[in-house]
C-alpha cells in the first residue's frame, strides 16, 4: 500500500466528484429527507427508529454505493479502468484511493442528517461499529457493481435494486405483508434491518449477521476485480 498512488487517486476523484452534477446532489437527499421527517408530528414526537434507518439506508444506498458505482463505471467509459488496474497501483491502493471520497462524503451527508432528526440513539459503540459495517457493505457493492457496469447511464439500471432492496428495507413493513411470512423472514436478515435490530436488542449477533454480509460484498467485489484484470 502507497501512500503516494492513494493520495493521487484521491486527489482526481475528488475534482471529478466536484465537476458531476448528479453525484454533488446526491448527498443532499437524505438531508432533505430528515428535514421533512422533523415535520412528522409537528417535530414534536419522537421519530421511529425504524424511519431514521430509513436515512441511513437512504444514505448509504444513494450516496455510497451510488458515487462508487458511478466513478468506477465512469473509469470503464472512458476505458481507463483496466489501465488503473494494471498500473503499479495495488489493488488496495485503487479501492483505498477511490473509498477515501465515497467515505468522505457519505459521512458528512450521514452525520448532518442524524443531528437533524436526533443522533443521541447513534451515539453507542455497538451502533456506530453496525453503521461502519453497512458502510463497507454498501461500498464493496457499489465497487463490484461498477467494476463490470459499461457506462454512467446504466449505473441507473443497477442503482434502483439496491436502494429498493438493501437502503428501502424498512419500508416493506409498510406493505401489509404478514410477519411470519417467508419474505418478511428473509427481509429481516438484511443488513438495514440487522442494524434496527441492534437497538431493539443486547445481543452482537445483528452485527455479525451485517459482517457476513460484508464478507459477501467483499468476495462479490473481488470476483469482479479480478474478472476486470483477466478480460480482454
Amino acid at each position: 500500500m502507497h501512500i503516494r498512488r492513494i493520495s493521487a487517486i484521491f486527489e482526481k476523484d475528488i475534482k471529478d466528484f466536484m465537476k458531476n452534477m448528479m453525484l454533488l446532489m446526491m448527498p443532499v437527499i437524505p438531508i432533505v429527507l430528515a428535514l421533512l421527517y422533523t415535520r412528522i408530528g409537528g417535530g414534536n414526537e419522537e421519530i421511529p427508529i425504524f424511519l431514521i434507518y430509513v436515512i441511513v439506508g437512504t444514505t448509504y444506498s444513494a450516496v455510497t454505493s451510488s458515487t462508487i458505482m458511478t466513478m468506477m463505471a465512469e473509469e470503464n467509459e472512458k476505458k481507463t479502468l483496466r489501465g488503473l488496474i494494471q498500473s503499479p497501483a495495488s489493488m488496495m491502493d485503487i479501492i483505498i484511493g477511490k473509498s477515501l471520497v465515497t467515505g468522505l462524503i457519505t459521512f458528512i451527508s450521514l452525520i448532518v442528517s442524524l443531528v437533524i432528526i436526533d443522533i443521541e440513539p447513534f451515539l453507542n459503540f455497538r451502533v456506530i461499529l453496525g453503521l461502519l459495517l453497512l458502510f463497507l457493505f454498501f461500498l464493496l457493492l457499489g465497487i463490484g457493481i461498477g467494476l463490470f457496469t459499461k457506462s454512467i447511464a446504466a449505473t441507473s439500471v443497477y442503482l434502483m435494486p439496491v436502494m429498493f432492496l438493501f437502503g428501502f428495507t424498512p419500508m416493506i413493513g409498510m406493505l401489509g405483508l404478514d410477519e411470519e411470512s417467508i419474505a418478511i423472514q428473509i427481509f429481516d436478515t438484511f443488513p438495514i434491518m440487522q442494524g434496527i435490530e441492534i437497538h431493539d436488542t443486547t445481543s452482537w449477533l445483528p452485527l455479525g449477521i451485517i459482517a457476513i454480509w460484508v464478507v459477501a460484498a467483499a468476495v462479490f467485489m473481488y470476483v469482479c476485480f479480478r474478472k476486470t484484470m483477466t478480460d480482454d
